[in-house]
């Protein structure tokens, strides 16, 4: 049995992630930030599957608080489990943040940067002493780092520092057996950005348009993927971006 931790775990691709963990045998922690009622109510979905979960809270962008939720972890592995080790770890917790290059401000390019690059450095560093020898750590990108698109170049530019960390972690953390991947959605219909994709015809259309599928995705076009990552069977996959976006602006 494998415990996999996913940050952001209560909503959209997170919890899509953890319910599929849960489906393919796994036990989960999810992380959350603000919403407890939304992860309670993604723990009793992987309870009503058979599967143990746990939910703890973590801002990702405040590195000052990772030796804290190290320290809950620790407790509740052992609590729950009787461990001392994870297996997977899913760096999802994300936000979006629109806005031209000439009109960014400081205060938007740092809350991305905290979230999306310095947080998954630092909470992977901290989480290495309890992550398992062959474990695995997806991280997650976006379709944008490969097409452009006005708007968001501050976040698709952090989602390429990610994607360049994943073959320095890919190649760091070999000799434990750790294998490390990204995986890069395009665009899909969650409540990420204000549910924008999901919730605005114009946004979805365009979207659908550039997709050689010719639909935008939804959580069970991801979710299922990541958890496939995680299995024995992909062992060998490492250091690589995977696309998962219906072909994309191909």
């Amino acid at each position: 049995m494998s415990i996999t931790l996913i940050t952001g775990g209560s909503r959209g691709l997170g919890r899509n992630t953890a319910l599929n963990v849960a489906h393919q045998g796994g036990d989960v922690v999810i992380t959350y930030r603000s919403q407890r009622e939304e992860a309670d109510a993604v723990l009793a979905e992987i309870a009503a599957i058979g599967r143990q979960a746990i939910a703890l809270q973590l801002d990702t962008g405040d590195v000052a608080g990772f030796p804290d939720f190290v320290a809950r972890l620790r407790n509740s592995l052992q609590a729950t489990w009787q461990r001392e080790s994870f297996d997977h770890l899913v760096n999802n917790a994300g936000h979006g943040d629109y806005a031209l290059i000439e009109q960014t401000t400081e205060a938007q390019f740092d809350r991305l940067v905290n979230v999306h690059f310095k947080g998954v450095f630092f909470l992977t560093q901290a989480l290495l002493p309890l992550l398992a020898d062959g474990g695995r750590i997806v991280n997650l990108s976006t379709g944008l780092t490969r097409i452009s698109a006005p708007g968001w170049a501050a976040y698709a530019a952090v989602k390429g520092a990610i994607e360049v960390l994943t073959v320095y972690m890919a190649k760091e953390l070999g000799s434990r057996g750790i294998a490390v991947n990204t995986v890069a959605p395009g665009a899909i219909e969650t409540d990420f950005f204000g549910g924008a994709v999901r919730d605005t015809p114009e946004f979805n259309r365009v979207f659908a348009g550039m997709t050689a599928l010719g639909r935008v995705g939804v959580p069970d076009d991801i979710g299922p993927m990541i958890a496939g990552l995680l299995s024995p069977a992909n062992r060998w996959v490492n250091a690589q971006r995977i696309e998962v976006s219906g072909g994309q602006g191909i």
